[in-house]
């Protein structure tokens, strides 16, 4: 029998797949404001590291938060973490909801390619797929920023760690209760390979990862700038989030309020776009390397002309505060050793300076054709392709986001607006999200990703556990009945969750090798389910303790999570045809 829609739906928020975003994209707000109702970021402000953050700009209190972030998360794409399904059982489950040629266009697991920069990588290659039969995929569960933190207790991790989806989502908490920037001002942008955010404050600031990048810093031409241009360079934007609602690239409707979504389009256009001068020009070869081989730098010593090769200004960059194309040139030439420089103009290398002098006198617009005409005889050159020098310095100077097509989607309301505030505080904001739960999707899902078994129905956190909890399994399986039970109850008695009725998943206790008794039972029961699934198990749940039975077993565990007394009956695994 085919499950609902909304049980798919909701066991999806428990467990949070990029997957299972793309399928219902509201989800990836809704661990946002998971998020935003947990104690530990809120735990955050006592920290004194953002003592006195009430006096700050808000870009200073952005910064305090970056780094906070920066100090205290890896980031983490180990495959092994959340462990591997195939692209068969996921076709499987989904395929009330998608069509498998939707998801080639769409989804890099199931074909995608984004363009030449993917097709020449090999994305099985680039994530280490390779090393396992072509249907294998990994699931890549997004984080709540409890299982984030639980990786200090992982072997070879010293602090929490979390993939792109879910720094992006804790940034998105962070900004909002640390920085006390508006919701308003934070959207969520997913890629089918990254999850960044646009915060529009200033001339915007994008995060990627753990880092953040100003408008200013997307064009230095650095190696760190070009990691963080590289989504927005070579992929489509799969869906946008904010707190009114979403766009997603395969769904006719939008949620979103369309005066909002066409700001977001403006406002994202304008950081992506800059005049080409001096400065820009440098920053362009300074982010292709090759073509710096095609230039020299003409420098004046005692009133004579002394040229070097740009690659080699470049690479005195490295290691010094100093740069070859801002206000601090001198200096950064006054570094370099005087036997570097030639006496005379080298051959077949663009004297940089008089194409520096050019753009700085002419406003050029590196996409305009008369414009394009007349660099190219300042680029005219044996050493390299003149048009494909244009066009990557036009690409440079102005990305093209593809973004989801406004006028093609159905702009739809009547959703209750989210409400909250920055004057707010965190049980003020559950009051509000709990009173909005049934008219806000966001809101409704949001309890379903914060684990909240006290406010959801225990059958959507059951599903989850006992069909997308690999890792548990393949870690027991050579264990007898007998030692699993030695096993399992060895663990350490703590949650990852510091609350009364929030639970983690099973892979949750076996990778961080602890948990309540209420968890300890869950994860027995997905073991136990997998090796014997004609038996019937059901769990009986009392506000201070768990008991699992079924198949001979009848095992009781101390358990702190005040759940509501109930019979949990343990649903079966399914392996979708």
């Amino acid at each position: 029998m085919a499950r609902s829609k909304e049980l798919e739906r909701k066991s999806s928020a428990v467990t949070l797949s990029d997957m299972e975003m793309f399928i219902f994209p509201e989800l990836i707000y809704s661990l946002i404001l998971a998020n935003i109702m947990s104690p530990r970021i809120w735990g955050w402000r006592e920290d004194p590291w953002f003592d006195g953050l009430e006096r700050m700009t808000p870009y200073r209190r952005i910064l305090r938060v970056k780094q906070y972030i920066m100090d205290h998360y890896q980031f983490n794409l180990d495959l092994d973490t959340w462990g591997l399904t195939t692209k068969e059982q996921e076709l499987a489950r989904f395929r009330d909801f998608i069509s498998r040629e939707t998801l080639a266009r769409s989804n890099a697991l199931f074909g995608y390619e984004g363009d030449k920069y993917y097709f020449d990588i090999d994305i099985r290659t680039h994530f280490g797929l390779d090393k396992y039969e072509g249907n294998i995929i990994p699931y890549w569960k997004t984080e709540t920023i409890e299982a984030m933190d639980a990786f200090q207790y992982k072997p070879d991790y010293r602090t929490g760690a979390g993939e792109c989806v879910s720094l992006a989502a804790l940034y998105g908490a962070a900004l909002f209760v640390v920085a006390q920037i508006p919701l308003k001002d934070i959207y969520i942008m997913a890629t089918p390979l990254h999850s960044q955010n646009y915060v529009d404050l200033d001339d915007g600031i994008l995060t990627n990862n753990r880092r953040l990048v100003t408008k200013n810093m997307w064009f230095n031409g650095t190696a760190l700038s070009a990691q963080a241009r590289r989504a927005l360079e070579n992929e489509r934007v799969t869906m946008v989030a904010h707190e009114t609602g979403l766009i997603h690239i395969i769904y006719e409707e939008a949620t979103i309020d369309e005066k909002v979504y066409a700001h977001f389009e403006d406002r994202l256009k304008k950081f992506l776009r800059t005049k080409l001068n001096g400065e820009i020009l440098g920053n362009f070869l300074r982010h292709n390397r090759d073509m710096q081989e095609c230039f020299q730098i003409k420098w004046n010593f005692h009133g004579r002309d002394h040229y070097i090769e740009a690659n080699r200004v470049f690479a005195y960059e490295h290691g010094s505060p100093f740069r070859m194309n801002d206000n601090t040139r001198d200096k950064l030439m006054a570094e370099i050793d005087r036997g570097e420089f030639h006496h005379t103009p080298l051959p077949k290398r663009i004297d940089f300076n008089a194409l520096e002098d050019f753009v700085n006198e002419h406003d050029i617009d590196p996409e305009n054709t008369d414009d394009v005409d007349r660099l190219k005889e300042l680029f005219a050159s044996d050493c390299l392709d003149m048009i494909d020098a244009i066009d990557n310095l036009a690409q440079f100077c102005r990305i093209h986001p593809q973004l989801p097509d406004r006028s093609k989607k159905v702009f739809i309301s009547g959703q209750k607006p989210l409400g909250i505030d920055l004057e707010m505080s965190r049980e003020e904001v559950i009051q509000r999200l709990e009173g909005i739960r049934e008219e806000n999707d966001m809101a409704g899902m949001a309890f379903y990703a914060y684990r909240d078994l006290l406010r959801t129905e225990p059958a959507p956190f059951l599903l989850a556990a006992m069909n997308r909890n690999p890792v548990s399994l393949l870690g027991t399986d050579s264990l007898e009945e007998a030692d699993l039970l030695v096993e399992v109850q060895a663990m350490t008695d703590a949650s990852i969750y510091d609350e009364k009725g929030r639970l983690a998943q099973p892979d949750e206790v076996w990778n961080y090798r602890r948990g309540d008794g209420a968890e300890k039972a869950v994860l027995l029961a997905n073991i136990l389910r997998r090796r014997r699934p004609d038996e019937e198990f059901y769990i009986r749940v009392a506000p201070d303790q768990v008991s699992l039975t079924g198949a001979g077993h009848d095992v009781t565990f101390r358990s702190n999570k005040g759940l509501n007394e109930s019979l949990w009956p343990i649903p079966p695994f399914r392996k979708e045809d």
